[in-house]
């Protein structure tokens, strides 16, 4: 009885931190939502990339065209599923990540990934991209 107990408590700790870091975490899947039409899109990984950044690659598409003929470059006709589209995030001060690169096949369009964070508990992710001194927010939903 003693061990079906401890089980159950180190499972409800284990599960307790999980919540924690992901409410202060940006590292999971998200629901990328279109600026415009408010469509879903695709679904994107942040990851913790080698180099100690963060980084988001699309590991799903959710109605896009199969391949990403807009796109220019090494994405060029290739599929949409495993572009690239945020890297070199740093954790900055007040507990949001930025100062990285962006890229929106969408509309082939590099940016400057100004601010990455965390809203809503959590649940949304609001990243911010701006091209020369005209900037864009988009809110990305949790998906996992």
């Amino acid at each position: 009885m003693r061990k079906i107990i401890l089980a159950t408590l180190l499972a409800s700790f284990a599960f307790a931190a999980s919540a924690q870091q992901h409410a202060t975490s940006p590292v999971g899947k998200w629901k990328t939502l279109d600026d415009k039409s408010g469509k879903a899109m695709t679904i994107s990984e942040v990851y913790e990339a080698k180099n100690g950044t963060l980084a988001a690659k699309i590991t799903e598409n959710l109605g896009m065209p199969a391949t990403c003929d807009e796109c220019s470059g090494q994405y060029k006709g290739k599929p949409y599923v495993g572009i690239v589209t945020l890297w070199n995030l740093k954790a900055q001060k007040d507990g949001t990540w930025g100062d990285g690169k962006g890229y929106k096949p969408s509309e082939d369009r590099n940016f400057n990934a100004k601010s990455i964070k965390l809203i809503d508990g959590g649940k949304k992710l609001e990243v911010k991209g701006c091209v020369a001194f005209i900037c864009r927010t988009a809110t990305w939903v949790r998906a996992d």
